[in-house]
């Protein structure tokens, strides 16, 4: 079978979304509920190990307040963090990582089908993507967003649901990820996996990253190998996703 297809996280493999742009919206929005938490840098990344904004809210609040919070409260929050979200994207707050846009564009001109597939809710990808790619959105044939599924990274569900709605079998594509969760739901799916570490992804023991099909420390010029054949041109090509496979 040919290569056909990238399919593309969004936190941390787009751009560093999670430290630059929802850290920061959680806070602007527990300080406008009048809620005094306040996760830095290294609170989020442990955080980060719960999948999904609502969820990683919840939790939160289950361990300071020693129960479950009312549903309706955890919505009104990760509505509000939704909107500030939206709001540090318009800012010009975020940048797409080194790379990205190339290889994008080298797929979209190869003739290869692209998807976008996260765990993030459709209106925080829609802003992101509206900001920083819009010149590239009619690359994307499928989105496949948080609230498309009912089981969230690691779970392989959203990339099956993707690989359906391409028709493509996943020894024809490749996912693009940053994260062990990540990676675990691209294998789990059947997806040959290259990973593109973030800044938290960076700080993960490597074993997790046993079963992809490469680490890199980026995509772009310079890129750096760390598991995997090494890379010829100095940055991740298509002919080197095409090698991985």
């Amino acid at each position: 079978m040919g290569f056909a297809a990238l399919l593309w996280d969004v936190d941390g493999t787009l751009a560093e979304t999670e430290r630059d742009g929802h850290r920061r919206a959680f806070n602007r929005a527990f300080r406008q509920a009048g809620f005094s938490a306040h996760w830095d840098v290294d609170r989020y990344g442990d955080l980060l190990a719960i999948t999904g904004g609502a969820e990683r809210i919840g939790a939160y609040l289950t361990s300071v307040e020693g129960q479950p919070p009312d549903p309706k409260r955890v919505a009104a929050l990760h509505a509000s963090k939704q909107r500030h979200y939206a709001d540090l994207v318009a800012e010009g707050e975020l940048a797409l990582r080194p790379g990205v846009r190339q290889l994008i564009r080298a797929a979209a001109a190869a003739g290869l089908r692209q998807a976008i597939v996260t765990t993030s809710g459709r209106g925080a990808v829609d802003a992101l993507a509206k900001q920083l790619f819009a010149d590239l959105l009619g690359a994307f044939d499928v989105w496949v967003c948080g609230g498309d599924v009912t089981r969230k990274k690691p779970h392989p569900e959203a990339y099956r649901l993707a690989l359906e709605l391409l028709e493509l079998d996943p020894r024809e594509a490749c996912a693009i990820e940053d994260s062990s969760a990540g990676l675990k739901a691209a294998l789990g799916a059947g997806l040959p996996c290259v990973v593109s570490l973030s800044h938290y992804s960076a700080q993960e023991p490597g074993e997790r990253f046993a079963g992809a099909a490469a680490v890199v420390d980026q995509l772009g010029d310079g890129a750096e190998v760390l598991q995997g054949p090494p890379c010829q041109d100095g940055r991740i090509t298509l002919s080197y996703l095409e090698l991985l496979r």
